[in-house]
């Protein structure tokens, strides 16, 4: 989700929705309430907008509620992060965000935790991994609401003319990039560590060569010594050799580069479900497979998750939490997965999913996300980390860059957020 995610699933670049925010949890004289839920955008035009997967949802829901209105304001992901802190700094919180991260508003007190609104079947049915991100000191706030994980996509036209083979290990990634450079292959490996998303592909490669961003209590290692390892292939085996296009990675965003797949100019990069779509309406006959590690399949895959959260300034703790628990009936989280090809964020969902025929397209990413690993949402000090990767990481791999220069340098960064807190 750069999408996203985001990133953001965020990581789903979406069409914005010029909707007008009117008054947050309004309770009438009557004693009906009106919820109000800001919700970002998965859509990518008007006429598959999440404005009106929700507006679906309410209908139903208040034809069973009469007692209960929900109002939802849908924002494109270049706005809908600003625009709920927007409202919260103005004293206007609605009763519901769904947003790329919730950590900042949980550790100011401004949340419900999970136990306080959903009932025990569905905060059961919560993917447990996903829901172990959405704690902060091991108390629940944010609850999964969309979820996605990444694979290596190839070009399988590309592949046979060259001869070669989907790749498995870091060598034979680059082995296959230089048999795809000698075919005259614009992008052998599309590398974007371009401000847009640059997070993603970082850590998704930091986890091919057994690192990532943060230890296994949650610390920040950035400049580990795998980290660094990872980064000296990057440029030693595939930049500094041409193999990754005419773009400097630095400069080279995901959107680009999948619409350079959708061209037939990429030979591989990372890509999450969207980009099936995207190959699809250009004719690209891709494959996907797991990412490559150093001597053999990744064991770990990032996956990306979008946050529900609810606010407690407006005190309607019993009507959001039964609306959610309608949210996120199996029913419904099954067709937002399936409307805008994401994984579902429950257990009775993903089983219903990885039964269906129809939902075969979708399996191969959903396999992956036991095993997938989610950025340290639940460190309040992550916004200001992603951030600082984004603009940076690209030097790691430039001519006269240092992996380990430049690692470090993050590290330091990312230390001084975290001690800031």
């Amino acid at each position: 989700m750069q999408r996203r995610r985001t990133g953001t699933i965020a990581a789903v670049s979406a069409l914005g929705m010029t909707a007008v925010l009117g008054g947050c949890g309004v309770t009438g004289g009557s004693g009906d309430v009106t919820l109000k839920l800001v919700a970002a955008d998965y859509g990518d035009s008007a006429a598959n907008s999440s404005q009106k997967y929700w507006d679906h949802l309410v209908e139903e829901y208040e034809s069973k509620h009469p007692d209960v209105k929900v109002d939802v304001s849908v924002y494109s992901w270049n706005d809908v992060d600003r625009k709920v802190k927007e409202m919260v700094d103005a004293g206007q919180e609605p009763d519901m965000a769904q947003i790329g991260a919730y950590a900042d508003y949980a550790d100011k007190d401004l949340l419900y935790t999970a136990d306080d609104l959903l009932s025990i079947t569905a905060q059961a049915d919560l993917a447990s991994q996903l829901a172990t991100a959405g704690q902060v000191k091991g108390v629940q706030y944010g609850m999964p609401f969309a979820a996605s994980t990444r694979l290596l996509f190839y070009n399988k036209t590309l592949f046979k003319q060259a001869g070669i083979t989907p790749p498995k290990t870091w060598d034979e990634l680059a082995d296959d990039a230089r048999a795809l450079k000698a075919q005259g292959v614009k992008y052998p490996y599309a590398l974007p560590l371009g401000p847009e998303e640059a997070q993603a592909e970082t850590m998704q490669w930091l986890l091919s060569g057994g690192g990532g961003y943060t230890d296994d209590v949650g610390t920040y290692g950035i400049d580990s010594a795998k980290n660094v390892a990872t980064f000296d292939w990057l440029k030693d085996d595939l930049v500094d050799k041409g193999l990754t296009g005419p773009v400097a990675p630095g400069r080279l965003n995901r959107a680009d580069a999948f619409a350079a797949f959708a061209k037939g100019d990429v030979g591989m990069l990372n890509g999450h479900p969207s980009l099936m779509k995207i190959a699809a309406k250009k004719g690209v006959k891709y494959g996907m497979v797991p990412m490559p590690g150093v001597d053999g399949e990744s064991r770990n895959t990032m996956g990306v998750a979008d946050w529900m959260m609810a606010f407690k300034k407006n005190g309607h703790a019993k009507q959001v939490g039964d609306f959610l628990d309608f949210v996120y009936s199996t029913k419904n989280v099954l067709a937002f997965s399936r409307e805008y090809d994401l994984l579902p964020v429950t257990t009775s969902a993903s089983e219903a999913m990885s039964n269906d025929k129809r939902d075969a397209d979708l399996k191969p990413f959903l396999d992956q996300l036991p095993v997938s690993e989610l950025y340290p949402v639940g460190n309040t000090s992550w916004a200001q980390v992603a951030a600082v990767v984004k603009k940076e990481i690209g030097e790691a791999v430039a001519p006269n860059g240092s992996p380990a220069g430049t690692l470090a340098q993050i590290q330091s960064t990312a230390a001084m957020a975290e001690n800031a807190q």
